[in-house]
């Protein structure tokens, strides 16, 4: 069993703890960042090649919060010399008189760049899909693609550059609230002034140590990629945008979409949510609800796609009742902080949403 101090330690080292972990760094504070699993790993909500980014929001603090998130993605592309997100579009539809007008009013009283796609023009702008009826459509033109892997990897080998310690396939077992926090792993004891609890569905689980827990879901998605019938019919390269079906025949809840880039001729769209799950155990759990939910709005809606998914991933979303992320001190152990429910708004679905950089920031400055 080994035993160190650090000014902080960060627990969970998907893309808010490992972006948390690395602005520390930046600051000259000795961090230990923890992850339960051998890194890299795909059993919690970070993993996969990309996710979307966008300002698209109906909220406009979202939407405000993403001018600051863009300039800091691109200050870590600067710092390490890698490409870590393209822009692409996000093409909004919707019922116009349902959640699209709330989106469109957000952008517009913001200011951000978009173009309204009239119906009788929507296909000579976007080939190979069916606008459903009464809907309405526009392009966020600053939205895009986040390389999340490669984030991933570029940030967490940044943070060890300043100095920061990773320590992975060490499971926390316990958590010792104090002045000093200790943190008790399958490996080793560490403690440290302040602590950070970004640990995405296992949030609770360490918050129980604590004497706290929060009224946080965890779900399962399948993450769906569907083949082209015509290579190349969706592809990144044919500045097909992503996209966000807000309301359709099918279902209440959004469906999304990414251009064909990961898997060559495969297009990935997905139901924004899914059935509760125990994040241990996720694998036994085989609803394929949303899956029939796909296939019925990709042969309405995306005829140049086969609406047979080629490939079946998985991943979870950690949610709160009212879908916006839980940040703030705890409440009894004010040198603890707590990151948790970003599944809906934190870096893009189904990632933490968008605002990731910026949400990561704002953990650092709440130590």
């Amino acid at each position: 069993m080994s035993s160190q101090d650090y000014d902080c330690i960060v627990i969970g080292a998907g893309v808010q703890g490992s972006f948390t972990a690395y602005n520390l760094a930046k600051n000259n504070k000795k961090t230990l960042l923890l992850e339960q699993f051998v890194l890299p790993h795909s059993r919690g909500s970070s993993h996969g090649q990309t996710r979307i980014i966008r300002k698209a929001y109906d909220e406009d603090y979202y939407t405000h919060m993403m001018e600051e998130c863009y300039q800091l993605w691109s200050q870590l592309e600067k710092e390490t010399n890698v490409k870590l997100y393209r822009r692409t579009g996000l093409l909004v539809m919707g019922p116009e008189q349902g959640d699209y007008q709330v989106f469109k009013s957000t952008l517009e009283r913001n200011k951000v760049p978009i173009v309204i796609l009239p119906r009788e023009e929507f296909s000579q702008h976007i080939p190979h899909v069916n606008l459903s009826q009464g809907n309405a459509a526009l392009v966020d033109t600053t939205a895009g693609v986040l390389y999340a892997d490669r984030t991933l990897k570029t940030v967490q080998g940044q943070f060890q550059k300043l100095g920061g310690v990773i320590k992975d396939g060490q499971k926390v077992i316990d958590i010792t609230p104090g002045s000093v926090v200790t943190v008790t792993t399958v490996s080793g004891v560490y403690r440290a002034k302040r602590l950070v609890i970004t640990a995405g569905p296992w949030a609770n689980t360490l918050l129980s140590h604590t004497g706290l827990q929060l009224p946080l879901q965890v779900i399962k998605i399948n993450v769906c990629y569907w083949s082209e019938k015509i290579p190349g019919s969706y592809n990144v390269q044919h500045r097909f945008p992503c996209f966000i079906q807000l309301e359709s025949e099918e279902a209440k809840h959004h469906i999304y979409g990414l251009p064909s880039n990961e898997y060559p001729g495969l297009m990935k769209i997905c139901y924004h949510t899914g059935p509760e799950t125990d994040p241990d155990e996720r694998d036994r759990q085989t609803d394929r609800g949303d899956i029939d939910i796909l296939q019925h709005y990709i042969t309405r809606c995306f005829p140049g796609l086969v609406p047979i998914p080629a490939v079946v991933e998985s991943c979870m979303y950690t949610v709160t009742p009212d879908d916006h992320f839980v940040l703030d001190h705890h409440p009894t152990h004010s040198n603890i902080v707590i990151g948790a429910g970003f599944s809906v708004w934190g870096a893009s679905p189904p990632w933490p949403k968008g605002p990731t950089a910026g949400v990561s920031w704002l953990l650092f400055h709440l130590l």
